[in-house]
């Protein structure tokens, strides 16, 4: 199995406390650490405004963050969870994202997905396409950019999106461009642009979900042509992790004390329980036997958050130590 790691930056108010001053280099510390193994790559949201409501606490940018963590880091992979395509023109994304593989050495990644955050789309002005048209979206962007990439120019005449003779140099260093994460489980227009396009998968991270959804996908590669098996299936996952049960407790009380002058006693909870109930919340001994089912059923690649991750990196060291090779 192969491991990423998210990086804190305030989005899920993973930096509540950290002087604007500091912020970066708490992101950068974990970047770092991440770097010195056995993570495969590290990872940031394409989101504006803080969840699980928006906030004045800081959501730093993840394209920008791309290109820093370029160069702060030397052997890692870079990717977001996920680009909403409605966010940047797919031409200009085009051109961002080879201008980031470029400073990186070749080591960007590109999740791509349709958006979600209403409140974002209409507080930056991009209205709130129906989410037919939002698929739709997607679907043109990802062509375009995968005609940028493989050509350095794009032409493209579609409903949402149109681009005559668009120039893309640099181009990306990686050959075939740079990787597509298709994430979402859209189970009828989704996963069917994943068939087409997809170097990878991103979606329900729990085993009956992630078998549902991979059976999904397999009809929509067996229909359009695609090698199912080419395509890595990964997931995302809330790492709650403790020596014992009063330590993954510490966690998230930890978490609550975080959350709970932001949110009312409703999303609180709320809040609270989705952390309590992911498949890796437990000992190491637990998190290992869930992720060796998860693995049998075919998700090789864990992009794992750590809401402490800022704070405290003694949860990161503990899953690398006790967890990470036993599915290496």
């Amino acid at each position: 199995m192969r491991f990423g790691l998210f990086v804190p930056q305030g989005w899920r108010l993973d930096l509540v406390g950290i002087p604007p001053e500091e912020q970066w280099a708490a992101m950068r510390g974990v970047a770092a650490l991440a770097e010195a193994g056995p993570w495969e790559s590290v990872w940031v949201y394409d989101h504006f405004h803080t969840v699980p409501v928006p906030t004045q606490e800081a959501t730093h940018e993840a394209w920008t963050l791309m290109s820093a963590l370029a160069v702060a880091t030397s052997r890692v992979r870079l990717g977001q969870m996920c680009t909403c395509m409605g966010y940047r023109h797919p031409m200009y994304l085009a051109k961002v994202a080879a201008t980031v593989d470029v400073i990186s050495g070749g080591r960007a990644e590109m999740g791509i997905g349709a958006g979600w955050y209403e409140h974002e789309w209409t507080a930056y002005g991009y209205g709130f396409p129906s989410a037919g048209d939002r698929i739709a979206m997607l679907a043109e962007g990802v062509e375009i950019m995968r005609r940028a990439w493989a050509e350095g120019e794009a032409t493209f005449a579609g409903e949402h999106y149109q681009v005559e003779g668009a120039i893309c140099r640099p181009q990306p260093l990686q050959a075939g461009g740079v990787p597509l994460w298709i994430a979402g489980g859209g189970e009828r227009k989704t996963l069917r642009i994943a068939a087409q396009y997809a170097a990878y998968t991103n979606f329900d991270g729990t085993l009956e979900g992630f078998r549902h959804k991979s059976e999904v996908l397999a009809g929509h590669c067996a229909e359009v042509g695609r090698d199912y098996d080419e395509i890595v299936r990964s997931a995302n996952y809330n790492v709650v992790i403790g020596r014992d049960e009063a330590e993954v407790e510490e966690r998230l009380s930890a978490l609550r004390a975080r959350y709970e002058p932001y949110l009312a006693p409703e999303q609180l909870a709320a809040a609270e329980q989705q952390f309590r109930t992911g498949p890796l919340v437990g000992t190491p001994e637990q998190l290992v036997e869930r992720l060796t089912e998860l693995q049998a059923a075919g998700m090789t690649y864990a992009i794992t958050y750590f809401t402490e991750a800022a704070y405290d990196t003694s949860g990161i060291d503990l899953f690398t130590s006790e967890v990470v090779p036993h599915l290496l």
